[in-house]
C-alpha cells in the first residue's frame, strides 16, 4: 500500500483517524501539528501546507491530493479498505444511518469545539466567555444524549461490528464536558467507547495519544 500522511496532533480528533489506519493496517507519516496551542504557533502552522483551515486531520493520499474532515476521512478510509469492515458499504444494511452519525457527530458536536476552545471568535467581550463555554458544553451533552436515544447502541454503536464511527465517538468523548458527563448521558454508547478503549489493537494507542 502506497504511504500516507497525515496531519494530526495528541489529543485531538486525528487520534480517530491514526486508529483508523492502524486497524487497516495502512503505513503512514504523521506530521504533529498542534494547531490548538498559542505557545506553539510554528508547529501548528505546518498544516498550512495541507489544510488553509489550519485545522487538523488533514491527511495526503500518495498522489498529493488532500483529504481534510475527520469524518470524511474516516468514511474514505474505511470504504478504501472494505477488507477491515470498518463501516457498512454502499447498499447494505445500516449504510444510512452510518452516514447519519457520522455527519451528527461531526456537524452538532464536533463543530462546536471551534467556538468552546476560543469563545472571543464569536463573544468579543471576555464577561461573556464563561457563560458561552457553560451552553456549548450543555448543547454537546445534550447531543450526545440525543444520539444514545435515538442510535440505540448495541455491542457497537451500529450492532455488532466495530466500525469508524466507534472510533470517532471514542475520541470525541473524551473532550469536554469529558466522558464523566458523556457517561451520564449516553451510558449505553458509554459502554461501547470503554469497549473501544480496550480493544488490544488500539489500548497503547490512546494511552499515547490520547493519555489514556
Amino acid at each position: 500500500m502506497s504511504k500516507l500522511t497525515l496531519y494530526g496532533a495528541k489529543g485531538s480528533g486525528a487520534v480517530a483517524v491514526e486508529a483508523a489506519l492502524r486497524l487497516i493496517g495502512q503505513d503512514y507519516d504523521l506530521i504533529e501539528s498542534y494547531t490548538f496551542d498559542p505557545d506553539d504557533r510554528e508547529s501548528g502552522d505546518k498544516v498550512l501546507a495541507a489544510n488553509p483551515m489550519r485545522q487538523v486531520p488533514a491527511l495526503v493520499l500518495a498522489g498529493g491530493e488532500v483529504v481534510t474532515e475527520s469524518a470524511a476521512i474516516l468514511t474514505w478510509l474505511a470504504e478504501q479498505h472494505p477488507q477491515a469492515r470498518l463501516c457498512p458499504l454502499p447498499g447494505a444494511p445500516g449504510r444510512a444511518q452510518f452516514l447519519r452519525w457520522m455527519s451528527f457527530v461531526s456537524s452538532a458536536i464536533y463543530s462546536l469545539y471551534w467556538v468552546k476552545d476560543d469563545p472571543s471568535r464569536l463573544v468579543p467581550d471576555p464577561a461573556g466567555h464563561r457563560a458561552l463555554e457553560e451552553r456549548v458544553m450543555d448543547r454537546i451533552a445534550e447531543c450526545w444524549g440525543m444520539m444514545e436515544r435515538q442510535a440505540a447502541p448495541g455491542r457497537y454503536i451500529l450492532g455488532e461490528e466495530l466500525s469508524v464511527l466507534d472510533l470517532y465517538v471514542a475520541v470525541v468523548s473524551r473532550f469536554r464536558p469529558r466522558r464523566e458527563r458523556f457517561y451520564a448521558v449516553a451510558p449505553r454508547m458509554g459502554e461501547v467507547v470503554r469497549r473501544v478503549d480496550a480493544d488490544p489493537r488500539l489500548a497503547a494507542l490512546w494511552v499515547e495519544r490520547m493519555g489514556g
